[in-house]
């Protein structure tokens, strides 16, 4: 029998390392989960990785950064890109950099086949079991910061498209938070004079509210992006709205597609001045909370998407997120 193939997983996400390491489960390899670009270089230069399934955000180093430091220092190992950033522009970049495929999130195992068979590797990753570096237990966020940065992908490439520019995706916050912590968040945004749009959303045994933070300033941004003039507050309030159901909208439906279930929206709402969650219980101990950073770095942008779950969808989405597993 072949020896083992060594391979590399890098993506700061729990889940996504272990989705990708169950897509090869029958195969002849030896597996290491890398969190970032620097543990991937490191996994690189030991010779852990004749072939690297790479994300693109991650913190500390990012999928661009490794494929530039791959390109120059001449390290040998293959690159498969797996990422959820869906932008032509993202790519375009990572083929540019050396990339041999790249495949979008969430992947299967028949695609990581069919990328493989297309360069002559399936045969010898064939007929084995896989061999982890090490075993994850994975708790609540882990799950969903993973199916958020997928929903997240889909709504920025869908803002990419709309402007005609390239997005800047952040990596997902996600976390158990509590009224408190999300009052904080509230009145810093609103000393820095942001709108905030609200829109609550439910579902079977699942409700919260998407709230996108808009610095005023920004939306002359947006109208330029549009090529569109006007500066009256019915203009400023169609803007508001077209970037609200662009963002809430795509990064919604993506996100409940892969819960398998649908998710209703309220109409959206418009809030000037604001210091608490509205329609929202401030009773309640701590929920889950996504919080995603986009922005435009080339023309000095940036919104705040906040997705905050009742505490009562909790159960829910703890029960939807074994079929992750």
């Amino acid at each position: 029998m072949n020896s083992a193939v060594p391979i590399v997983i890098c993506d700061d996400s729990r889940l996504a390392r272990k989705q990708i390491a169950a897509a090869l489960r029958d195969w002849n390899v030896d597996i290491t989960f890398a969190e970032h670009g620097v543990e991937a270089l490191d996994a690189i230069r030991a010779g852990k990785a004749d072939i690297l399934f790479l994300d693109l955000n991650m913190p500390i180093m990012d999928g661009y950064q490794v494929l530039e430091r791959i390109r120059r220092d001449d390290l040998p190992t293959m690159v498969i890109v797996i990422s959820g950033d869906i932008q032509p522009e993202a790519y375009n970049r990572v083929m540019a950099l050396g990339a041999l495929a790249f495949i979008k999130k969430p992947c299967s195992s028949d695609v990581i086949a069919e990328v493989l068979n297309q360069y002559g590797l399936l045969h010898e990753l064939q007929h084995s079991a896989p061999s982890l570096a090490n075993q994850e237990i994975l708790e609540l966020p882990d799950y969903y910061q993973e199916i958020a940065n997928i929903a997240m992908g889909q709504a920025g490439n869908q803002l990419a498209r709309l402007l005609d520019t390239f997005v800047n995706l952040p990596i997902p916050r996600v976390s158990l938070v509590s009224p408190a912590e999300v009052e904080m968040i509230l009145l810093s945004a609103a000393s820095s004079d942001c709108d905030l749009v609200s829109q609550g959303f439910v579902g079977p045994n699942i409700a919260g509210e998407a709230l996108l933070l808009i610095k005023q300033g920004n939306l002359d941004t947006i109208a330029r992006l549009m090529d569109m003039q006007g500066q009256t507050d019915q203009f400023n309030i169609e803007l508001q709205m077209t970037l609200s159901n662009t963002l809430i909208g795509a990064f919604m439906s993506g996100f409940s597609k892969q819960l398998d279930m649908t998710l209703s929206r309220a109409t959206p709402i418009i809030l000037r001045h604001f210091t608490e969650l509205p329609r929202q219980n401030t009773q309640w101990q701590k929920t889950l909370m996504i919080a995603i950073d986009y922005q435009l770095k080339l023309h000095n942008f940036q919104c705040e998407l906040l997705v905050i779950f009742t505490e009562d969808s909790l159960p829910k989405l703890k029960e939807m997120a074994r079929y992750f597993s």
